[in-house]
Order: C-alpha cells, then structure tokens, then sequence
C-alpha cells in the first residue's frame, strides 16, 4: 500500500484524538457531532473540502508539465550550490543515524499531511470560521504561489548534486515509489514543508494582532505552538535527509508570508463580511486594479520568460547532476501515452571517468534502495549496463507506456572527490510551454494583488495588516 494512504488513513484516526487533546479544558469551544452537519452546510465547508480536490488536481497537472518543458528551462543549482557549498552534507554527516533517519522520514510526510488536513479540521472543530477559511486557502494558495518558480527555476535536490549526500528520503525502499511518481527531484526552490507551515503561523499572528489578542494569551496558542514546533523540526529534516537547500528556508517562507498576506486581505470579501463580494468595485477602481496588478504580472512575467531564454540559450553547457566516486542517483521519466516515446541523452561531462547507467521501472526499484543507499552491484545483476565514455553521449529511447521509469546512474570511482557531471535531455512528445505559462498567472497575479494592496494601504496611512475592504475605508 503506498505511504500516502498509510498516512492518510492514520491521519483519519488521529484527528479526532487531536482536536480532542488541543480542547481540553476548552470543551464549550467544541462542536458536538450532532451539529457537526448543520455546521458545514451553515458555514459552506463543502467548499474547502473541493477545494483539496482542486489543488490535488492541479498539482498533477503541473507536476505532468514539468518534465516535458526542461529541455527549455534548464537547470539552476550550480547557482544555488555556488552561494552555500556544502552545508547540508555537513548538517547530515554530523547527525545521521538510522533511528533518527527513520523518525524524519515519517514525519517528513505524515506531519506535513497531518498539518494540512488537521488545521483545517480543528479550526472548524473550535468554531472558528475566518482561521477555517484562511487555513483552507494557506494550502490551496501557497501551492499554486510556487508553481512558477517549480516549472521555470529547476533546482535539483542535494543528494543529486553534492557528493557524498546520500538520498535519505528517495532512495528508501517503501518510500521510493510514492516520492518518485509524486515529487520530482528538481522541485526543491522554494520548500512547501517551510512555506506552508509558515504560513500558517503568519495567519495566526495577523488574526491575533488584527484583533488585538497576545499570542499567548489566545485560545488555540497550545495548537499554534504545535505548529512552530514541527516546523522548526521541517526545517532541520529538509537538510538532514538530503531534498533541500538552507536557501529554501527564506524562500519557503517568503512564499509563505505572500500567501498569508493574500489570504488575510481577501477573505473578508469571500465571506461577505462587509457586503457583497464586488461591493464598492468602481469602473475606475477596476481601472486601476488591472493596470497596477497587471503591469506587476507582466513584469514578474517578463522576468520569468527572460530566465528561461537565457537557460534555453545555454542548455547545451548545462548540468543536470553530480556523482562522487561510489555514488548513484536517479532521474524520473514519466508514463507515456500508447504510440510515444522518450528520447534521452545522457552525457559524460568527465574528461577521464566512465558514467554507467541503467533503466529500471520504478516498481522494480524498492529491493535495491534502503537508508539512502543504491545498491548499485544487485541492482545490476541481470540487467542492461550502458557506459558513456569521458565527453560521450549515450541515447536511448522509452517507449513503455503507461509506466514510470527511473535511469539510475552510478560513478564506480573510489574516491567521493572523483565527481562526475551529466547532463541529461529527455525529449517529450509535446511541447507544453504555454500550459506552463497559464498555470503560473495566478501566481504572478496574487504577487501582484498583495504588492498593490501594501502600496494603496500604506497610501491611506492605514495599518498594512488592516484587512478591511477598501470601499469601507471612506466610511470610516
């Protein structure tokens, strides 16, 4: 049974024992399972319920167009390896334990499904609307603020490129599949297990301070610490088991702290708490929204098409990957339709040393990965070993379809300093480019809407978390 719905299910289990626990002593803010109906229709929590529906399906979508468009976008982590070296090797050679490997693994995936899921579930729980709706929109928003940056800026995860990091989450046997066929390895720019957290503890805040309540003298501060907790524990995991950079963290949060900030100015209006949702919208107030929200998504979105010609222009000296002497690593190759293909090329950048490498569908991977490692000499025990000489290419083609399939490569050398670069061209059958610019506008539109909204707020010498419509203003 796959991780996702191993977690899920105890997920189902414990919920109900956590908003239990995080109410103890506050039992008159508890919703009894008799009303529980009449409060989800009376406060429309159908909706955030479809509302998960709906970002699970658009992250599939992106995640679909990620793979076809790299051939164009290049590759961003000698950049980001270039400003911090090797500072998460340091951060997993000083801690790694096979104890502690395990423990972050499953918190890795089970506390961040249980934070999205349950925040949502206790805030409803405690009957508190506006946390419900904002917390509901934390997950659907702050994905859909990253996509851009996930489909245009690649960045590899560590343990694909500092050598000797080894892939304590991707190359683990059970966990292997899911993380294969649900999180492709360049994704790692900014990190959803920091921004969206954060985000959530950004809304708690505003909510608090919106409303002059301390922190700590509010209700659900015990739940709210819960959260600071875990992630701060992300935070150190994302390093520990080899996904992400320490340039994810800030970029995780400032993604969080743009979706915060969306969503704790534009609730008001979705709830109708001040009238209409379009009330007080002028012709000339519609005018002026367009033209400066606009003019910053052009922006924003020049800046985006300007990054990917440069990489499009540069692709032939691009990297894809790094290995040290005895490492193995992967990349993924999506299912096809019936009758396509894939063409990839895998290229040797050594001047000296022999890449090998191999095809394996992903199902067929399990047995040959566990704590991090590949065991490269089982894995090729009856199976087809290619060998790209020093400057050489090797192409191969795909035409499975229907299946995900992993080529894995290895450097025999001995010596972990013996690092060899490959650049690798996976040749889709469509070019996906415009999908990929479609699904991005949201993002670059609530950047926009948010710089504006400070810029008009800040104009009218009102508070910047003020979260008032601003017909309303006039009236006060």
């Amino acid at each position: 049974m796959s991780p996702y719905w191993v977690m899920m299910g105890i997920i189902l289990i414990l919920t109900p024992v956590i908003c239990w626990v995080f109410t103890l002593g506050r039992e008159h803010t508890r919703t009894p399972l008799s009303k529980a109906m009449g409060v989800i229709h009376e406060k429309r929590y159908y909706l955030h319920a479809l509302g998960y529906i709906f970002i699970i399906k658009w992250k599939s979508l992106t995640d679909d167009l990620n793979e076809p468009i790299k051939t164009r976008t290049g590759n961003w982590t000698d950049w980001i390896y270039a400003i911090e070296g090797d500072a998460t090797l340091w951060v997993q050679k000083t801690f790694e334990n096979a104890v502690l490997t395990e423990f972050l693994n499953f918190h890795y995936l089970f506390i961040y499904l249980f934070l999205i899921y349950i925040t949502t579930v206790y805030f409803a729980y405690v009957g508190e609307r506006d946390m419900t709706d904002k917390v509901t929109l934390n997950y659907l928003l702050i994905y859909a603020l990253a996509v851009p940056y996930y489909l245009f800026f690649n960045v590899e995860v560590t343990s694909s490129w500092i050598p000797g990091m080894k892939a304590l989450l991707y190359h683990d046997g059970w966990y292997t599949v899911f993380y294969a066929t649900h999180d492709p390895l360049d994704n790692a720019v900014p990190s959803l297990h920091v921004a969206i957290p954060f985000g959530i503890i950004l809304l708690n805040w505003l909510h608090c301070k919106e409303k002059g309540i301390k922190m700590k003298n509010w209700s659900h501060y015990p739940y709210h610490l819960f959260i600071v907790v875990n992630t701060i524990l992300f935070i150190f995991t994302i390093a520990y088991l080899g996904i992400h950079w320490l340039v994810d963290i800030p970029l995780g949060m400032l993604i969080g702290g743009v979706g915060a900030l969306f969503i704790h100015h534009i609730q008001p209006r979705l709830r109708n708490d001040h009238g209409s949702v379009f009330k007080g919208i002028t012709k000339k107030k519609a005018v002026n929204h367009t033209f400066w929200e606009g003019a910053a998504t052009l922006v924003i979105l020049f800046l985006i098409l300007s990054a990917v010609s440069y990489q499009e222009n540069n692709i032939d000296d691009s990297v894809s990957m790094r290995l040290g002497g005895g490492d193995s690593t992967y990349d993924i190759l999506m299912p096809l339709q019936h009758g396509e293909d894939i063409k990839s090329e895998i290229t040797n950048l050594h001047p000296t040393l022999v890449l090998q490498f191999t095809i394996i569908w992903v199902d067929d991977s399990v047995s040959f990965m566990d704590q991090g490692v590949i065991d490269w000499d089982k894995l090729t025990e009856n199976r087809t070993v290619y060998e790209v000489s020093p400057g050489a290419s090797k192409n191969v083609t795909i035409d499975d379809p229907k299946i995900w399939h992993l080529i894995i490569l290895h450097n025999d050398a001995s010596s972990v300093e013996d690092v060899i670069e490959v650049r690798i061209h996976n040749e889709y059958p469509n070019d996906e480019m415009w999908k990929a610019i479609a699904l991005s506008l949201p993002s670059l539109w609530m950047t926009g809407f948010v710089i504006h909204r400070l810029k008009r707020l800040k104009k009218a010498g009102r508070s910047l978390i003020d979260s008032t419509p601003s017909h309303m203003w006039e009236e006060e």
